[in-house]
């Protein structure tokens, strides 16, 4: 199986850990979980690069943490949550964007290399 490089996909990390966390927050070891499931076992984010993505976004504001109690059970631990703030939903909506946008200049090179290619060889 074909794995995405981490070098390809590092400066999306943040908008891939954004997106999870938009539908609900959530916690280090369930966010990498979730990455493995949704890219198909594709790209499987480092612990070390899912942390310095935590701690960069925290600072940054986009995101905010915080101490969840464990179950009146006793089944869990306590676990440090993340949260989407106001910031964050605007960076992963720019972030977005310039995803399109950047996907529109991969494509028209691509497409223009391709032909340059085929031409060369006719």
């Amino acid at each position: 199986m074909s794995e995405i490089s981490s070098d390809v996909i590092r400066g999306y990390n943040d908008t891939i850990i954004l997106s999870i966390l938009l539908k609900e927050p959530s916690y280090g070891y369930e966010i990498s979980k979730r990455i493995k499931q949704i890219s198909e076992e594709k790209y499987v984010i480092k612990e070390t690069t899912l942390y310095s993505a935590f701690t960069r976004m925290e600072k940054n504001g986009y995101i905010e943490s915080f101490v969840a109690d464990p179950d009146p059970w006793g089944n869990d631990k306590k676990r440090t949550y993340y949260r989407v703030t106001e910031s964050g939903k605007e960076y992963y909506k720019s972030k977005c964007e310039e995803w399109e946008l950047t996907k529109e200049v991969y494509w028209s090179t691509f497409l223009v290399t391709s032909r340059t290619d085929k031409l060369a060889k006719s």
